[in-house]
């Protein structure tokens, strides 16, 4: 079994084995199928850079950017060959396909440019689940209005019904699913509960009602919620930790005194930079690195704490050269060409010899601007391109996302952090993330299946 969606918009990705780019989602999907992700699981993947304009990746490769406005006339053609070409492949190599639809199959004014619902159901004569999230209030009314502005041959392909994220007690519904299902003709064959934080969240939007619930946690970090934050998935391993409370913080709030800070990546490097330096954040997080703060930069945020980030082409909308924080010697250039690729290196610090798995995904090219003879920044890892950290090991920079899927960097990192508030480490012997996540998906799986009825599904 192989997991598709036709077309996702998310700023969390995935490079896969081939160098290729996928929504994360995806890749949690192909994993929890039990198979690798391929690109031919999420071909069009759509991410956004702010002023309404998207980079397009198709099949795993960047093939422009548009506005929202002339994306369907100048992609829809390109868009759909791909998805059949991914259809055609994936069925050669999978028994069953799960497709994902985005959104609402019945918005309308956009069925006629559809690349990710019922044309797709429509292409494979799929058999169909109509999802909606209760939580949200009016699930009668969008399932009843749904099926109504469905063609009918699009309404013959939904066989069943499930209700989402349903919080209470069941018997209180039941007479509305009794109604739902003489109305439609269609069955109810799920209710799920409400599965609260039990997997990690696909849009960034999500981030804004995240709280930590760890209120005995040893370690305090703050991730900086930029506006165009991408890959935030690099920390649920931490958030996996129970000693560790993630906090994420708007740049206009007060940093205060955590025992780390990271800036994660993002899609515009540049223009979330200058809205670090506009707040004052920017000053807050150099101040907190002077008095010996731990401060960590991934991709975008690595190319942040450099000095000098130049974008003579205007590839990020802003042609120039920006100011850096000025923690890391770096100077970046960004270029049209983009690096993605997996990465299987070895680290110098916090301890020397540790695998790390990860994968980059950036447009920068940054050049290590320190003396030769100097031994005030080293290498991270052994490729040096990868990173920095300065001799004290309090400014760490790194192009690596994945970085704290693995468990014994992960814990031999966080071990500095105790040693400097006088706690006792962690032991370093710990699984990957990936082994915690098989668990979480395993639980989910079970959780689904108690509530959900596939029967009059694959009848």
């Amino acid at each position: 079994m192989a997991p598709f969606k036709g077309q996702n918009m998310a700023l969390n990705a995935y490079v896969t084995a081939n160098g290729g780019e996928i929504g994360y989602a995806q890749a949690v999907q192909a994993w929890a199928s039990g198979v690798v992700p391929w690109v031919e699981m999420n071909p069009i993947l759509l991410k956004p850079q702010g002023d309404m304009t998207s980079q397009v990746i198709v099949k795993g490769r960047s093939v422009g950017r548009v506005k929202a406005a002339d994306y369907y006339e100048q992609f829809f053609d390109l868009g759909w060959r791909a998805i059949e070409e991914s259809l055609q492949h994936l069925s050669t190599e999978f028994d069953m396909l799960v497709c994902e639809g985005a959104g609402s199959p019945a918005e309308i004014n956009l069925k006629h440019r559809d690349l990710t619902n019922m044309r797709i159901a429509k292409y494979l004569n799929a058999p169909t689940i109509l999802v909606v999230d209760i939580d949200r209030g009016g699930a009668f009314a969008h399932v009843v209005g749904t099926l109504e502005l469905l063609e009918p041959d699009e309404r013959d392909l939904i066989k069943g019904i499930v209700i989402n994220k349903f919080r209470g007690q069941r018997s209180l519904l039941d007479s509305g699913i009794k109604w739902l299902e003489e109305r439609t003709k269609k069955p109810v064959i799920g209710v799920l509960p409400y599965f609260q934080e039990l997997f990690p969240a696909e849009d960034s939007l999500d981030l804004l009602d995240r709280k930590s619930y760890k209120t005995q946690a040893d370690l305090n970090i703050v991730v900086i919620r930029l506006p165009r934050i991408a890959n935030f998935t690099d920390f649920d391993p931490l958030e996996s930790e129970p000693t560790v409370s993630v906090r994420y913080l708007s740049p206009k709030q007060d940093l205060g005194h955590p025992d780390a800070v990271i800036i994660p990546g993002t899609k515009t490097t540049i223009a979330d930079l200058i809205l670090l330096q506009k707040s004052g954040m920017a000053e807050a997080i150099q101040n907190y690195a002077a008095s010996g703060g731990t401060v960590l930069g991934i991709c975008g945020g690595y190319q942040m704490l450099g000095q000098i980030i130049a974008d003579p082409e205007g590839i990020e909308g802003q042609a120039g050269r920006f100011q850096g924080l000025n923690l890391l010697p770096i100077r970046t250039v960004i270029t049209g060409q983009k690096i993605a690729r997996q990465r299987q290196v070895s680290s110098n610090f916090p301890q020397m010899g540790l695998p790390v798995n990860g994968f980059e995904i950036h447009q920068g090219r940054s050049r290590i601007e320190q003396p030769p003879d100097s031994q005030a920044f080293q290498a991270l890892f052994d490729d040096v391109n990868l990173g920095l950290v300065d001799s004290c090991q309090s400014v760490w920079g790194t192009y690596l996302h994945g970085l704290f899927d693995n468990g014994p960097w992960r814990r031999a990192w966080l071990n500095r952090l105790r040693q400097q508030r006088g706690l006792k480490s962690l032991p370093t012997g710990v699984a990957n993330y990936r082994e915690q996540r098989e668990q979480i998906l395993d639980s989910l799986a079970t959780e689904v299946e108690r509530h959900l009825d596939l029967t009059p599904f694959l009848s």
